[in-house]
Parts: C-alpha cells; structure tokens; sequence
C-alpha cells in the first residue's frame, strides 16, 4: 500500500508548493463541510446539550488518527494538533446548532 506521504510532488518553487496545497485544501474543504453536516446531525440526536463534549470520543479519534499518520508517514502531533483544534471548533458549532436546533424558529 502506497503511504500517503509517496504522493507529495517535488517542488522547485513556491508556486508549485502553493498549487499543490490549493490542489489539496480543494479535496479537504468540502470533506470538512460534510463534517460539520454529521456535527448538525449530532447535535439533533443528542438529548442533552451536556452531550455534545464527550471526552473519550475526543481521546479515541486523537489515538486513531495519531495511529493514521504514522501509517501514511506524517507527524502524529502536527496531525493530533490539528484534529483537536478542529474538534473544538465543531464542539463550539454543535452548542451552537443544539440550541438552534431547540429554538421555534430553529426547529425542522
């Protein structure tokens, strides 16, 4: 299996690094919009807004991605960072639809 690090391209200008990340952020914007679409139905599934920190499910996803990034050849805690930076943003969004969700107007 090809780790995911093998498909980084050699670059010899910033304008090529710069494509390449573009490239990239291209693929990973709409997966992190569809995301934040599984936050929204999380926060409508959830009875209590108490719910919407759980702990050992942030510690679970920071294992198994640490684990990902070394299979594919990355650096586990620029990839742990990351992961728990977008966490609390999507925590943060999931209080945010929770209430929403609870308000008249919010309401489906």
């Amino acid at each position: 299996m090809t780790r995911a690090i093998e498909h980084t391209q050699h670059c010899t200008t910033m304008e090529d690094v710069r494509r390449y990340i573009d490239a990239l952020d291209d693929v990973l914007v709409p997966l992190l919009v569809t995301r934040g679409g599984y936050m929204t139905q999380a926060a409508r599934i959830k009875q209590s807004d108490s719910q919407v920190r759980d702990e050992e499910r942030i510690e679970a996803i920071v294992a198994r991605v640490r684990a990902r990034a070394v299979q594919e050849g990355g650096q586990p805690d620029v990839i742990e960072a990351i992961y728990r930076s977008m966490m609390e943003a999507y925590i943060a969004y999931e209080h945010r639809e929770f209430a929403r969700l609870r308000t008249p107007e919010g309401q489906p």
